[in-house]
């Protein structure tokens, strides 16, 4: 099967370290992905709050692009573009009204879009499609001295659960598995980090941030892993601030494909591990 990739705005950014464990990860295993050419943003969170139709209008104009082109299954690793691209094709079939507006916007720039396409994520991908035993096979560098807390954040299961459950998430768990590393019991894994707020609320976000780190750290963790680049960014790049408040944490947080990649026996470099704020000095 051919997939399309729409990597967004944030592994093209503070992400990139995840969209270079993803092609390495799909590479090995031989998993063919077409980035949609010419994408846009998806229209992101906040703009979805100021104004529907021109989010959802960007949104459609990147699906529209790949179902031109044929393509049936978009991958989308970033959770915010997950939640939007995935939540504007249910809200197309949900209310007719807005598609057709939608529908007006895009005819104007000479598109068009059915609503059909199917939004995954690499989990889902991953786990659902037949990829598991190649990665199975692929690993060369068992991480079995690793303890490993799987972090899913708040906006891949919900509110739409298509792939996993809502409370308490497994494929990322089943994957990190096969790298030979031992999952730890994480009962937060859905719980908020914060997100956007640490730019307006930060203590609150703080706060956020430490009971997720205080948490892997009480069970034992040595790695907290997650496949959201914001939460990725919150939960690696407030640890100072998390010291100074509350208590050292010294916790790496890693994309869920670098620990893959790793298993896999390419360097932290190449994956883009070296760059994380918080060190990873401990993995070899």
């Amino acid at each position: 099967m051919k997939y399309f990739y729409y990597p967004g705005c944030s592994l093209k950014g503070m992400g990139k370290s995840y969209e270079e464990s993803l092609l390495k990860v799909c590479t090995k295993i031989n998993l063919q992905m077409e980035e949609i050419e010419d994408w846009n943003c998806c229209g992101s969170t906040p703009y979805l709050g100021i104004d529907e139709l021109k989010s959802m209008a960007l949104a459609c104009r990147n699906m529209a692009i790949a179902e031109k082109k044929g393509g049936t299954d978009i991958i989308a690793p970033c959770s915010a573009c997950y939640l939007i691209l995935n939540k504007t094709n249910h809200t197309l079939k949900d209310y007719p009204d807005l598609k057709e507006k939608i529908g007006e916007a895009l005819k104007e720039i000479g598109m068009a879009y059915s609503g059909n396409l199917k939004i995954r994520h690499p989990l889902d991908v991953f786990v659902n499609d037949g990829w598991m035993e190649k990665i199975g096979a692929s690993i060369k560098k068992p991480l079995k001295d690793l303890k490993i807390a799987c972090y899913y954040g708040c906006q891949l299961t919900r509110p739409y659960s298509e792939f996993d459950d809502q409370i308490n998430p497994q494929t990322m768990d089943k994957l990190i598995e096969l790298t030979g590393a031992q999952i730890v019991d994480y009962p937060l894994k859905t719980k908020c980090c914060g997100g956007i707020i640490t730019g307006n609320m930060t203590e609150t976000s703080l706060e956020l941030i430490y009971i997720l780190l205080k948490e892997a750290k009480k069970r034992g963790a040595d790695i907290i892993a997650t496949p959201c680049p914001l939460c990725q960014f919150n939960l690696d790049a407030y640890q100072d601030k998390i010291e100074k408040k509350y208590e050292k944490m010294d916790i790496p947080v890693l994309y869920f494909t670098q620990i893959i990649g790793l298993a896999m026996g390419f360097s932290k470099e190449v994956l883009g591990i070296n760059r994380c704020l918080t060190s990873a000095r401990s993995l070899k």
